[in-house]
């Protein structure tokens, strides 16, 4: 059977309780209501937010795609600014990085060599670049300076890029290889060729131009050793005659 003692107490306390909360709602109640409504809109901002900015990449994308297809008007100007200018300075900046990287690409394959390195140059010194997309850059200017750079810029150049984690580094090793060659270090080349050759990763292209540099380097090899002269003899001393 219940205490009527029990009883008792439990509704005063539920009384005192629903006097506390009737207490706090008339002190805070406006604040409570504000903050809700504060949370409500938040999260309606930040839809309304991510909803404008992926429509904004949306149609970056179709422009970028447009862009890359077009094809030069034969009576315009070499200065006259084209899709790919625009979307370079305005796009967001993903595509605006592609856009630069395109841009650069085009000049590179026009022979405009100095143009090429400056465009991508400023791609890999843009704080806003992703880290990939500013390693390739990096990438191409040592492709581009590979004939006029000396062996210690390549090195300065590609080694942070040869990285065990880096995406490009099997370019980056590749490159280095043919700088070595370049530069008259057989053995350096060699290393970089070999390197290439015991990765199970590399890209199937990057392994068999490894192996044909390995297979010239080492018939350069053999080649001087078969027209090395040997070393002359040592001169024989002969005894004295006797008395």
């Amino acid at each position: 059977m219940v205490d009527d003692r029990d009883v008792l107490a439990r509704e005063v306390d539920e009384e005192l309780r629903r006097e506390q909360l009737l207490k706090l709602w008339q002190q805070y109640g406006t604040y409570l209501v504000a903050a809700v409504v504060l949370v409500i809109a938040g999260v309606g901002g930040w839809k309304f937010y991510e909803g404008r900015k992926t429509a904004a990449a949306q149609a970056a994308g179709s422009r970028f795609s447009q862009a890359i297809r077009e094809t030069p008007k034969p009576d315009a100007k070499p200065d006259t600014p084209t899709a790919l200018d625009d979307i370079a300075r305005n796009g967001p900046n993903g595509y605006a990085t592609l856009a630069r990287l395109r841009l650069a690409a085009a000049d590179k394959a026009a022979g405009k060599t100095s143009d090429a390195i400056a465009k991508y140059d400023a791609v890999a010194k843009d704080r806003r670049t992703d880290a990939l997309f500013a390693d390739y850059a990096r990438l191409q200017i040592a492709m581009l300076t590979l004939d006029t750079a000396n062996w210690t810029e390549i090195q300065n150049q590609l080694t942070p890029l040869a990285a065990e984690q880096n995406a490009w580094r099997f370019s980056a090793r590749e490159l280095l290889g043919l700088a070595a060659l370049k530069a008259g270090k057989d053995n350096e080349a060699k290393q970089e060729f070999e390197k290439l050759m015991g990765d199970r990763n590399v890209p199937p292209s990057i392994a068999e131009r490894s192996r044909l540099m390995l297979a010239m380097l080492t018939e350069a090899e053999l080649a001087k050793v078969a027209t090395t002269p040997p070393p002359p003899a040592p001169a024989q001393k002969t005894e004295p005659k006797g008395r």
